[in-house]
This record gives structure tokens, C-alpha cells and sequence, in this order.
């Protein structure tokens, strides 16, 4: 049995939360391998909505294990108004024993938050656009080989650990960014959040996935982010500091490359950004205005506006061909009805020739988008439940589009209730 990895196509926000919500009965495992409380995956369940920022999507469904693997990186302090929220929400995740979390996660503490704001701050206009959790300097920490992981809080002398860490991260706030902070009731909290984290099962992560592939169970990787926000493919440097391609899952869960099974793409119909960094299908218009109101895109762990555009076919592609993606995911397809013309870009002008690739560098050259115009659908389709319900624009859209990048859109999201999902093929 094969390992499944589920990730989003663009630069996040693509609805990886409710695609999962929509599979994760066919799985017996649902595994999150890497980044932090950065990322928001939204869903509803039982007419209630959910961002779950730590925990994997899979929770609501009684007969799936989840798991937070090791390539996470767990801020305590959030985890634990995750699962106290679900808990007030009628999902006691302690009663249910549907959550484990690897010892080797890596531990966000509060100094790592405040490493985060004062280095964004002394960027200025430069600044990365980091949600300020502490993710950067936490990843610094475990690759600097300085790092607390979740197996160290069992530990006789983990206070010891923590403090010596803590001094250091002080520090360097003094030295390098001039600042004093008081953190106090932050790390009161922490604690407290670290005793609630040790009455859930704190495993060995990679030995418990081989062991589900092993026993022929159906194992679902869970990805944060996009794939062009990836460490080393993405748009450095406005990306975030972990791998969030397929290879990730390898070392993110401590399993083989050959057992990764198929992989599942996700993107928008259209394109969204949040932060700093290169767009260059973005649309600074009326048009761009209305796609975030009609679309509801703001960031769901910061509320921060999110930055909308055209697709943009040379990134899709680009991230295809770096996680051989075997099936593709279109999410917000209702949110370009009633658009008379809709637009992909096909190529980009760069440095004075036309080019269908994402170069190395688009971040001090501009690569100007060569755009083909579609003709859009009128018709409402967030009530459609039948494959012969979809417009037939749309349908050639979806043609266009599997077309270009070489892979079958499988399911196309309509809606964010998992009941609007189609399967087409």
C-alpha cells in the first residue's frame, strides 16, 4: 500500500482542508508533514465552520487516525485553543483518541515569535510578509541543530532545555534588534498548553506510518501551503521555510519515495497570494476587488487580504512537474460565474523573449503575463450536483485546462461544503 499526498498547486489558500474533509473517509491515516499555525485549512462540517491551523482535517471522522508529523512545527499555545474550541464545538479530540503527534515535531516557543517581529520589522519594506508565528526562526533552530521537540517535554530536564534556549533567542533580541521584551504571561500560557499536550499520544512517527503501509492501510499526507512557496522551488525569498512539495512528505513522515502512491494537486480557478513576494498574474483593478469579495479572500489565520489574480499556467505547471502530480483538484469555479470573460496566462514576457517556464529569478525581474481570453458562464453553480449541470463553458474551461497541464482534473469544487464537490472522472 501507497501513501497518498495531498498539496496545493499555487501559493496556498487553494481549499486543501475541505478536499481533505471530502476524502478522508476512504483513508485510514490522515498525516499534516510540515509547516506550522502559518497555515489555515478551512472546512465545514454539520453547518459549522473550522480553520484548523496544527491539526490534520481528518478529525471529524470517528474510524480516521490523525497525525501530526514530524516535519510539523508545533507552537503549543495554539494547538491547544485548536482543540479547545473543537472541544467547545462538541469534538473532544482527547475523548474521540483520533489525534497522535510525533515526538520529533520541533516546539515553537515564545521567543521564536518575537525573533519573527523584530527581524520583519528591521526588514521594512523588504519584509518577507511572515504571519509572525515564529515559524522562520523556529525551522532556524531545528536545521541550527539548537531546536526543542515534542519527545523533549517528557524529559527530567526539558525546563532546563527551555531555558537555555530561551536566553539565547533573548539574546540576540538585545544584540541584534536592540529589544527587551517582557513574555511572561505568553510563557505562563505555554506551560500550561505543554501538560494538556502530553495526554495525547506522543509517538515515533516515521515507525507508525510504515507500520500503517505495512498492515495495507490507506495513508493520506497532508500538505500546508502552496508548492510555490516551497524552501528551495518557490519564490524565494518570499516563501516559507519548509518543504511543502511532495518530497516533503518523505522526509516530513520518515517514509520512501517509493511509496509515494498518487499524488493529488489542488489550485484555484483562479489565483490568490497573501504577504509579500511576485504575483504576476495580480490585478491591482476592479477586477481583482471583485474576485476577493466574491471569493471571501482573506488569510484564515491572519484575516489578511488576499492578493487575487488570473491563473497562471507556467507556475501550475511548474508545480506539477516538481511533485508529479497524478491528479488535479479545481476548487472556486463558482466564484468566477458571472464573469463575461475570464483570462489564463499561457506565457510570460521576460527579459525580452516569451517563455512558457518560471524562470530563476521573478522577483527583481518582472515576468509580464501573456494572457488568453476564455469566455466565462453566467449560471450559479454552487447548487449543481450532476456532471450534465455544468455549464457548458465551463466544461471547455476544464477542457483548456487539462489540456495545457497534462493531467485530469478529477473533482471540481463548487462550494465550500464538502457536498459541493463533483467527481469528473
Amino acid at each position: 500500500m501507497a501513501v497518498d499526498v495531498l498539496l496545493g498547486l499555487q501559493w496556498g489558500d487553494e481549499g486543501k482542508g475541505k478536499i481533505v474533509d471530502v476524502l478522508s473517509a476512504g483513508y485510514d491515516l490522515i498525516a499534516r508533514f510540515q509547516g506550522g499555525p502559518n497555515a489555515g485549512h478551512t472546512l465545514e462540517f454539520e453547518g459549522k465552520k473550522f480553520v484548523l491551523n496544527t491539526i490534520p482535517s481528518g478529525i471529524f471522522f470517528d474510524n480516521t487516525m490523525n497525525l501530526i508529523g514530524n516535519g510539523v512545527v508545533i507552537d503549543p499555545i495554539t494547538l491547544k485553543k485548536e482543540l479547545d474550541k473543537l472541544k467547545d464545538a462538541g469534538h473532544d479530540l482527547l475523548a474521540k483518541k483520533n489525534l497522535m503527534i510525533a515526538k520529533k515535531a520541533h516546539l515553537i516557543l515564545p521567543t521564536h515569535q518575537l525573533l519573527d517581529a523584530a527581524s520583519e520589522k528591521k526588514m521594512g519594506d523588504g519584509k518577507i510578509g511572515s504571519t509572525l508565528k515564529g515559524i522562520g526562526p523556529t525551522y532556524m533552530d531545528k536545521t541550527g541543530r539548537n531546536g526543542l521537540r515534542i519527545g523533549d517535554i517528557t524529559l527530567a530536564d526539558f525546563k532546563e532545555k527551555y531555558q537555555k534556549l530561551v536566553d539565547k533567542h533573548t539574546s540576540m533580541l538585545q544584540a541584534m534588534y536592540g529589544e527587551v521584551a517582557d513574555f511572561s504571561e505568553r510563557e505562563a500560557a505555554f506551560f500550561e498548553a505543554i501538560e494538556l499536550i502530553k495526554k495525547f499520544p506522543l509517538v515515533d512517527s516515521e515507525h507508525l506510518v510504515n507500520q500503517y503501509i505495512k498492515d495495507g492501510k490507506k495513508v493520506l499526507a497532508e500538505g500546508a501551503q502552496g508548492a510555490m512557496l516551497d524552501i528551495d522551488f518557490g519564490s524565494y525569498p518570499f516563501v516559507t521555510s519548509s518543504n511543502t512539495t511532495a518530497a516533503g512528505a518523505c522526509t516530513g513522515l520518515g517514509i520512501a519515495p517509493s511509496k509515494i502512491g498518487d499524488v493529488i494537486g489542488i489550485f484555484k480557478a483562479y489565483c490568490t497570494r497573501v504577504g509579500g513576494g511576485p504575483f504576476p498574474t495580480e490585478l491591482n483593478d476592479e477586477t481583482g476587488e471583485e474576485l476577493r469579495r466574491i471569493g471571501h479572500e482573506f488569510g484564515a489565520t491572519t484575516g489578511r487580504p488576499r492578493r487575487c489574480g488570473w491563473i497562471d499556467l507556467p507556475a501550475l505547471k511548474y508545480a506539477i512537474m516538481l511533485n508529479g502530480v497524478t491528479q488535479l483538484v479545481m476548487t472556486k469555479a463558482d466564484v468566477l460565474s458571472g464573469f463575461d470573460k475570464i483570462y489564463a496566462c499561457t506565457h510570460y514576457n521576460y527579459l525580452g523573449e516569451q517563455i512558457d517556464y518560471m524562470p530563476y529569478d521573478i522577483c527583481s525581474v518582472d515576468a509580464h503575463p501573456v494572457l488568453k481570453e476564455i469566455d466565462g458562464w453566467n449560471e450559479d453553480l454552487t447548487g449543481i450536483t450532476e456532471l450534465n449541470e455544468i455549464p457548458a463553458r465551463l466544461q471547455s474551461y476544464i477542457n483548456f485546462l487539462e489540456a495545457e497541464l497534462e493531467v485530469p482534473v478529477k473533482w471540481l469544487s463548487v462550494g465550500p461544503d464538502r457536498k459541493q464537490t463533483l467527481v469528473l472522472h
